[in-house]
């Protein structure tokens, strides 16, 4: 398994390894293993890994069809998995809505101030003024107990089934561009319009998020289907690269939410 690494970046080995040691568990123990909620690109790392072990699988689930944070079951070939093995909770949040909006940003700010790690959450869902949330349901006790304002407004959660869970809208509109490097500042620029100063003081204050995990470094090389995500302007995705025009620029599409 040792040429696993060389597929992935540098900064991701660590989670490669920690991949290893749940599949070597199911193995020794042949029992599944439940993770906490993974975001997209672990699971590409996840499913790699474990198609190396003959008699070793996986399958994923968010609560909801689509949902782009689930939680992985890594099982022995034997084993039938169910949706329940996944131990997911559906929350509903009721609050004042003619005095308040709540935003994603705010639940989520909310939840990392009470020293929640964003591993036990999985997608925060909204339609109209509703909004829902998935949690582990071995934590949903602890947030029922510790949840109960967002910023300064009084919230009270309620428990759903999964099956009363809002639709998850992640649908892309791709643009072709032109661009002379896939550095990420210049990837932020380009996909915003803004200026190349400006996306590098954006990275270098800590505000971008390449494939969910924040990046410093300006120079850092994109790759196609980065998701690449901008504190206040939103989120890209790196389409296919389809050659170089005559001036050697990178012919490339750039998708953003509808």
């Amino acid at each position: 398994m040792e040429g696993i690494y060389q597929h992935f970046r540098a900064e991701e080995h660590s989670f490669i390894d920690l991949a290893l040691e749940w599949i070597v568990q199911v193995e020794d123990q042949y029992t599944p293993r439940l993770t906490d909620f993974l975001d997209p690109r672990q699971r590409l790392i996840l499913e790699s890994v474990v198609g190396g072990y003959e008699h070793v699988k996986v399958k994923f689930w968010g609560g909801v069809a689509h949902a782009e944070r689930r939680r992985a079951l890594i099982y022995p070939d034997y084993y039938e998995p169910t949706d329940a093995d996944f131990q997911i909770t559906l929350y509903d949040i009721r609050y004042p809505v003619k005095f308040t909006e709540l935003t994603h940003q705010k639940i989520l700010g909310t939840v990392m101030s009470l020293g929640m790690k964003r591993d036990i959450f999985g997608d925060i869902l909204t339609e109209n003024e509703l909004w829902q949330f998935f949690v582990m349901s071995e934590m949903k006790d602890y947030i029922g107990l510790q949840l109960d304002k967002i910023g300064k407004v009084n919230i009270m959660l309620e428990e759903l089934n999964l099956d009363q869970a809002l639709p998850v809208r992640l649908d892309w509109d791709y643009i072709g561009t032109t661009i002379t490097s896939l550095r990420l500042d210049l990837v932020v620029a380009t996909a915003h319009n803004i200026s190349r100063q400006k996306a590098k003081q954006l990275v270098q204050g800590k505000l971008v998020k390449v494939n969910w995990k924040t990046v410093e470094n300006p120079d850092f090389e994109c790759e196609e289907l980065d998701i690449i995500s901008a504190r206040g302007y939103g989120r890209v995705k790196l389409g296919e690269i389809n050659g170089h025009t005559k001036k050697d620029k990178m012919r490339i599409e750039i998708g953003y939410l509808r």
